[in-house]
Formats: C-alpha cells, structure tokens, sequence
C-alpha cells in the first residue's frame, strides 16, 4: 500500500498537470483601419470591431485556426482575403494572402518576446505593391517538424518558454490606410476585352428570366454587380436580382438570365476563383463567353470548365 506521502505527492503533480496542458495563448486583435470591420476566426464570425477598437481571446496552445476579415471584398470563406494564422501545436505562425485580392493589411507581432535568432519576427502584409512578398498564397496543410533552427520563411515560430506559450497582436490596417479600398459595385468583363466589354442584362429589364449578354460598357445599373471572390451569390447592385443558372446542373449552353436571389438556390451559388474563373458551385460549369465572340447582344452561357479557355476568364 502507498505510503500518505506518496499519495500527497502524487495528487499534487495531478493536480499540476493540467495547468501544463492547458496553458491558455493569449491574442490582441486590433482594428487601426479607418473604418469598422467584421472579425472572424475560422469562418466564424466573432464580432465588429470599431475603427481603433480591440478585443481579446484566449485559446489553448494547441489551438490552430487563421484570424481575418471579410471587410473590402473579401468571404467568411477566406478568399480575397489577408489572414493571421496560427499553428499551436508547434507554435508556428504565419501570414496566408489570396494572390489575386488583398482586402486588408496585416501585423503579426510576438507578445513579451523579443526576436532572437530568427526566431519570433514580426510578420506584416500591407496593402502596397511589394509590402506582401513574405506570405502564403494559399492555406498551408502541412508543417515541418521543428527543430533547434528557425523554419523556412513564411513560416515563423515562437516556442514557449517556461509555461506560458508566447501570445499574439494581430493588427489589422497596420499603416492607418486601406489603399485600395472599395466602395463601389463592380463590371464583370471578358478576359477577350476586359476594357470596352461588359457582363449585361438585356435592355435593363428587371424581371425574373432577363437574359444576360455582352454588351458595350456603358456604366449603366443593368452591368453593376455584386461580387467578390470565393462563394456567393451575385447580385446586380441595387436590385433583388441575381445571375441564374436555371438549375443545379445545366447542360452545355445553358443561357444565363437573372431571378429574384433566394435563398439556397444551387443555381444562384456561384464561386469566383484566384484563377479569375466563376463557376456554379459543386458543378464543373463555368461562366462562358458564347463562342468567344464580343458581339454585342451575344448571350452569356455555362459551358464544362476547361483550363486555359479565356471564354471562362472574367475579370472585376
């Protein structure tokens, strides 16, 4: 039988062992853009944060998941978006950039750890040609095994020291400034002529079976639509229309048309790629310039994705 002492001994490192593996990481998450924005965690929305507002959260040091914001046309998806992703189990943590849209800018900061030895730099993505070169274009999977070097840039590392994993600031807007910011709906327009050619409803006409077509731009309402990148529906500005597939899975030369948005539809969920193609989402259909011709009146149609085919290259 164990001795008292032992037994007092042993409840005590029982009763230790759960602060070691539940140590807690701590982030700031700081709004400095000029404006209010939507804070989300893994596709979860977490709030809004005021211009110049911050909040705090706190997680277990395994914890891995990306801090970012739909703000400036980008998705609850990730897409068109500038993320702050972490990896716990490791203490990695890196910044992940769509390639084709950089909605917000961004800083990553160690807390109470001073950079040594390549280890705990701060990492930043501003929205400025050249101020994002040291980021992921797409979401990591995979990481290295650590060892007693720092990892291959983009990826940093923090290791803990002692109990308490190294926390994070996440800083959006890290220079004060949203350079490319957004306000407006946009022109959807062919790779063939991305200057003179526009994605239209025919005649203006605001009724559900309108068709879409090629036409001259001409800044009217009938070529402003609502998009961005990754999965949505698309809206023409202003309207409670959007672009319609007809059905879930159109066959080839399916004409395209609007129909009131509603909610759930397969036909209105459409998904707007980095490689600047837009396809009905869960299909292998693509929005397709009929034939490759700009003529005006010509009617846009769904046609089976194919790699290099500018008749699927859109470009807002």
């Amino acid at each position: 039988m164990p001795s008292k002492s032992f037994t007092s001994l042993l409840s005590s490192l029982l009763f230790l062992l759960p602060t070691a593996v539940l140590a807690n990481r701590h982030f700031d998450i700081i709004n400095n853009c000029p404006l209010s924005l939507n804070l989300l965690i893994n596709s979860n929305f977490e709030g809004t944060l005021a211009s110049g507002g911050s909040t705090t959260r706190d997680f277990p040091d395994v914890w891995s998941g990306v801090i970012y914001s739909d703000f400036n046309r980008g998705n609850v998806d990730t897409a068109g978006t500038v993320r702050a992703g972490f990896q716990g189990t490791n203490s990695y943590y890196y910044i992940v950039k769509d390639p084709k849209w950089l909605n917000v800018g961004i800083h990553v900061q160690p807390i109470d750890r001073a950079p040594r030895g390549g280890f705990c730099p701060s990492l930043e993505c501003r929205v400025t040609a050249g101020d994002c070169e040291n980021a992921f274009t797409s979401q990591p999977t995979t990481f290295p095994a650590p060892t007693s070097a720092p990892p291959t840039s983009p990826l940093a590392q923090c290791p803990q020291t002692g109990t308490v994993p190294a926390g994070y600031r996440v800083t959006f807007c890290p220079d004060g400034t949203i350079p490319n910011y957004q306000t407006r709906p946009n022109n959807i327009q062919p790779k063939r002529d991305p200057t003179n050619k526009c994605v239209d409803v025919q005649g203006g006409v605001l009724q559900n079976g309108q068709p879409v077509q090629i036409y001259d731009c001409n800044g009217t309402g009938a070529q402003k639509w609502v998009i961005k990148r990754g999965g949505q529906q698309i809206m023409l500005s202003g309207t409670g229309y959007c672009l319609d597939a007809t059905s879930a899975n159109p066959a080839n030369g399916l004409q395209m048309k609007i129909w009131e948005c509603l909610p759930n539809v397969p036909a209105q969920q459409w998904t707007y790629t980095s490689d600047d193609t837009i396809f009905l989402t869960g299909t292998n259909k693509c929005l397709d310039l009929t034939q490759g011709s700009l003529a005006n009146g010509n009617k846009v149609q769904v046609w089976d994705c194919a790699a290099g085919n500018d008749n699927q290259v859109w470009i807002i």
